[in-house]
């Protein structure tokens, strides 16, 4: 491990140069990656370990979407792609990346393929954290790992082809074979991981539920909504609002803040803008802080994985979200930004 210090806190992290790829297949070499899902992070992980030379499988039911796209992704059924109970079969580590509501209602079925010496790998803490809601209790003579990459699937093959990485979290919750260790840094350097830092299955859950809901989708679709709705109230065109409130911060400022940082975003803009937002900063952090305390409590309670637990069970879950969706695009806002994104000079045809 390499220690780096982030703002006066050291932490130890791995990358590839403590870790190198090689290091990680022959770690790995025999080993059968049984990558359970292929939705949201199934198809970028298992890709980006098959480019990387490891020996991945798919498990996936036949006849879904799901199914179809690893065939157009070039997994062939009888070799590497196989129904979900034949690649946990097949499978030495079992990585079980389906939804949280699909890990629920496919384990008894995964669980019996849990031989001794197997490793079961998450992308995420929900099941293992809330297993009283879950049921999802893995056997003691298997290794339980997580490596959890910082962001959607999209963009963890994306910057893979780009030859970037996203940072990923690790957490050992079951260690029986003495192996895990090796196993889950191998998987996340495999992945193609920036670098690996150290976690638990519950500090991973509790960041996770927070951030989505906080920070990197909920506050910020919220937020967003309020700042465009009010300058349409004051008279303003969907045209400004929308670029006022979203195109320049997404287009524009929040890939140099991600290049550099807050402050120095702040020292390149103008003294008004800086000034502004000093002041303003504060006063925005005091306004929402109860807000994720709230939040954080809601999750560390249990109370946010009881409730998606309870809708995803619904039976008309699917329906009522695709109205929830349909609402948001279809309002001012996003139908605006959709003829704006159309209106960017990359979009335009000669």
């Amino acid at each position: 491990m390499a220690q780096i210090n982030f703002g006066g806190v050291v932490e130890e992290v791995i990358t590839k140069k403590e870790y190198p790829l090689e290091k990680a297949k022959e770690t790995l070499k025999d080993e059968v990656i049984a990558i359970i899902g292929y939705g949201v992070q199934g198809p970028a992980q298992a890709l980006n370990l098959r480019d990387n030379g490891f020996n991945v499988i798919i498990g996936q039911r036949k006849g879904t979407p799901s199914w179809e796209k690893a065939v157009a992704d070039g997994w062939v059924e009888g070799k590497t792609l196989f129904e979900i109970e034949e690649a946990a079969e097949k499978g030495t580590i079992i990585c079980y990346l389906l939804s949280d509501a699909g890990q629920i209602e496919v384990w008894p079925k995964v669980k019996k393929y849990l031989t001794d010496g197997k490793a079961l790998c998450f992308s995420h803490g929900f099941g293992i954290t809330f297993s009283k809601y879950t049921k999802i209790i893995p056997p003691k003579d298997v290794d339980v790992i997580l490596v959890a990459p910082k962001g959607a699937g999209r963009s963890v093959r994306r910057h893979f082809l780009e030859g970037k990485g996203i940072n990923a979290s690790f957490a050992i919750y079951q260690d029986a074979t003495g192996k895990a260790r090796n196993r889950v840094i191998s998987i996340g350097i495999g992945i193609g991981a920036g670098y690996l830092f150290p976690t638990t299955f519950e500090k991973e859950v509790y960041s996770d539920l927070v951030g989505e809901r906080g920070v990197l989708m909920g506050a910020m679709a919220g937020i967003m909504e309020a700042q465009y709705e009010l300058f349409r109230k004051m008279g303003h065109s969907p045209s400004e609002a929308f670029n006022e409130t979203v195109e320049e911060a997404t287009q524009s400022l929040i890939p140099l803040i991600a290049e550099n940082g807050m402050d120095w975003m702040f020292a390149n803009c103008s003294t008004t803008a800086q000034r502004g937002a000093l002041d303003w900063k504060d006063r925005f952090k005091k306004a929402v802080m109860p807000v994720f305390k709230e939040l954080y409590r809601s999750v560390a309670s249990g109370k946010e994985a009881q409730r998606v637990i309870r809708k995803n069970k619904q039976k008309n879950y699917r329906e009522k979200l695709n109205a929830e969706l349909a609402k948001m695009r279809n309002s001012e806002m996003w139908q605006a930004g959709e003829q704006v994104r159309k209106l960017r000079p990359e979009n335009q045809k000669e």
